[in-house]
């Protein structure tokens, strides 16, 4: 029996080792039923030498996949098609989709709020803190489920000197992020909806439902949450969730005035409030205002992140709240086993303690400020740009169509760009959310250059005016309208 050659195709610029897109392309193709039980694969020697790679590349993919038991081998005879069984269609069409390996630079830029700028010359005290954590004595069993004690001494030390907010270690508690600690917070507290800003940000809403709470959407004004709104409704509040210094996606601080009467209102309701704080170490023009939690540390939950300042796949942040609390809620995550990793809040404790966050944040800062210039300037002919000057990202309220218009040429250039509509759930707010934290200066001007060209062209800056429905897109009408 002659082997098949086999219709597989490799991306040597891809960042998947040769073998395991050759080991992912075979199974999807078992799995399609291409190749069936009992058919004989090409030889190690005869597929390398159909695909041009070393021998020891496809040794490696058929090991792999004996292993699996995808592929037999009998001895002196070759490589075959294990008996498997018959999947089912859709696995089998989910499998072989699997099996097309994405070619390297194929995704879009993302121009996202999220993504933070990390300083190459600072690579280094990455390197120290993870080297540290090579050699530090690990726990005897589970670390403590409220974080490790060093670490919330450092971070409890840490929030006091850049957020005003002064506490002990005993009311820190360290999480794997924003929304994982806002979530141990709902599971904690009494019956009743959670208050969201409206826009804001997407998943406090989703975490909110996914504990199975209401959510209220409340509007903004120029000075921040709309407390007549809040006011207004009828429901039992249980929390209210907030981002005071730098409003998510909008940038609008919450003016003094508004933070007293919120805390008056979370009175009133016998609420929380909780105190998102992702981007606050980012204000450029004055130095970062004080935390909201600072003027009543009962009444508020402050959230604050790593993802911003360090890396987002770090998964590290932290929840300060009342010691009674922050105890009842370490005690819920051991009887579920949901213990910070030790590893991550060791490293993060190097670089807190020897000043790497702090030199990350300085040079992020510069960064942002340089380029917030640049985008501003660049988006100013199109309309008012939004939030003071803080953070890493922008927004430009536009109607939606011509919002629409712009996103989609920015794909097509290969750029994703944000959406204020996706911030909205129920106040019909359109336009661009431009982050500007992970991208290069090249790929900043690069997709500025397209913004702007889309924005002339639909008619909302000087030059060409895109006709009604040209590109697919329709007559503009108001911000508003989705």
């Amino acid at each position: 029996m002659v082997a098949p050659t086999l219709p597989l195709t490799l991306t040597r610029g891809s960042r998947t080792p040769l073998a395991l897109q050759v080991a992912t392309q075979v199974r999807g193709l078992v799995s399609a039923a291409t190749l069936r039980p009992g058919d004989r694969l090409p030889s190690n020697r005869a597929l390398a030498a159909d695909l041009g790679v070393a021998r020891a590349v496809v040794e490696q993919a058929y090991d792999q996949l004996v292993a699996e038991g995808w592929l037999s081998t009998r001895r002196g005879a070759g490589t075959y098609v294990a008996e498997v069984g018959h999947l089912p269609a859709t696995a089998a069409a989910g499998s072989a989709a699997a099996a097309t390996v994405e070619p390297a630079g194929s995704r879009p830029v993302a121009l996202d709020t999220g993504t933070p700028w990390v300083d190459p010359r600072q690579e280094a005290g990455w390197r120290r803190a993870w080297r540290d954590v090579s050699v530090a004595r690990m726990p005897r069993g589970y670390p403590d489920p409220a974080g490790i004690r060093e670490l919330r001494a450092a971070l409890a030390a840490h929030v006091a000197r850049t957020r005003g907010l002064s506490c002990r270690p005993e009311e820190v508690l360290v999480t794997a992020g924003t929304t994982h600690g806002f979530g141990l917070l709902l599971d904690a507290l009494g019956p009743g909806a959670v208050a969201v800003e409206d826009p804001g940000y997407r998943a406090a809403a989703a975490t909110a439902e996914h504990a199975g709470r209401a959510v209220v959407d409340v509007p903004l004004d120029h000075e921040g949450i709309d407390l007549a709104a809040l006011r207004d409704a009828p429901q039992p509040i249980a929390a209210v969730y907030v981002t005071p210094a730098h409003q998510h996606p909008l940038g609008i601080t919450m003016s003094a005035g508004r933070r007293i009467g919120l805390l008056g209102e979370a009175e009133r309701r016998a609420a929380l409030v909780v105190e998102d704080d992702y981007d606050s170490e980012f204000r450029y023009d004055v130095a970062p205002l004080p935390a909201l939690a600072a003027l009543d540390r009962d009444r508020v939950v402050y959230l604050g992140t790593a993802a911003k300042t360090v890396h987002p796949g770090l998964r590290i942040g932290w929840l300060v709240g009342p010691a009674e609390l922050v105890a009842r809620l370490a005690r819920r995550r051991a009887a579920r086993h949901d213990h910070p990793p030790w590893p991550a809040q060791r490293a993060f404790l190097t670089m807190l303690r020897e000043g790497h966050v702090d030199k990350l944040v300085r040079s992020a800062r510069r960064v942002y400020a340089r380029r917030a210039r640049v985008v501003a300037a660049a988006l100013a002919p199109f309309g008012q740009v939004g939030g003071p000057p803080a953070g890493m990202y922008l927004t430009l309220p536009l109607p939606g169509p011509v919002a629409d218009a712009v996103r989609s040429d920015c794909r097509r250039a290969g750029f994703d760009v944000g959406s204020l509509a996706d911030a909205s759930r129920t106040s019909g707010l359109t336009g661009l959310v431009i982050g500007f934290g992970g991208v290069t200066d090249d790929e900043l001007s690069r997709a500025l250059a397209v913004i702007t060209a889309s924005l002339r062209a639909s008619g909302s800056g000087p030059g060409p005016r895109r006709q009604p429905g040209q590109d697919g897109s329709a007559p503009i009408g108001s911000v508003r309208g989705r």
